[in-house]
């Protein structure tokens, strides 16, 4: 039923940028595709997010990358260890072929949202602007499909996953 209700606002909104084929043109832009790329993968999305362990499994396979797509800075003070770093606003076809050569490579992705009680490193954002949300579609849209996300919000203190960086561990 959410879904449906999502698709259909999607669908209202993208018959409204097509009706309006925008008074200022640019190629480079595309909203309607946007949406309709978020609006197809959704599903998908809802099926590939993880529990800890299972990110921890799947992360030991040695065909898995592990995606930051945070912040140079942010990733440098603590990260998921052996996590390859492209930060979202850098993504393109060239970057990412050069972390991520095959589409079809399994990938691990996580973000700020994922992890509780170290704002410096992981400083949470707004539900609806979570990097995951946004780093998920946009490798859909870049033709990698064997993307997972890891789901639960950690405790910092608690976590399994091993951690690296600049900052100590506590």
């Amino acid at each position: 039923m959410r879904m449906t209700f999502l698709s259909s606002i999607a669908l209202t909104a993208i018959a409204a940028f097509a009706q309006q084929k925008q008074s200022i043109s640019n190629p480079m832009i595309d909203y309607g595709a946007f949406l309709t790329g978020a609006t197809n993968v959704a599903a998908l999305r809802q099926q590939r997010r993880v529990t800890e362990e299972q990110f921890i499994r799947i992360a030991a396979e040695s065909a898995t990358i592990i995606l930051d797509a945070r912040s140079a800075e942010k990733y440098q003070m603590l990260h998921v260890k052996d996590a390859k770093h492209l930060s979202l606003p850098d993504m393109t076809a060239a970057e990412l072929a050069k972390i991520i050569p095959a589409k079809s490579t399994r990938v691990l992705i996580y973000c700020n949202n994922n992890f509780g009680n170290e704002p410096a490193a992981f400083p949470a954002k707004a539900m609806a602007a979570s990097l995951n949300i946004y780093t998920f579609n946009s490798l859909h849209t870049y033709g990698y499909t064997n993307v997972y996300e890891l789901g639960p919000l950690i405790d910092i203190t608690r976590t399994k996953l091993p951690l690296e960086g600049t900052r100590d561990n506590k």
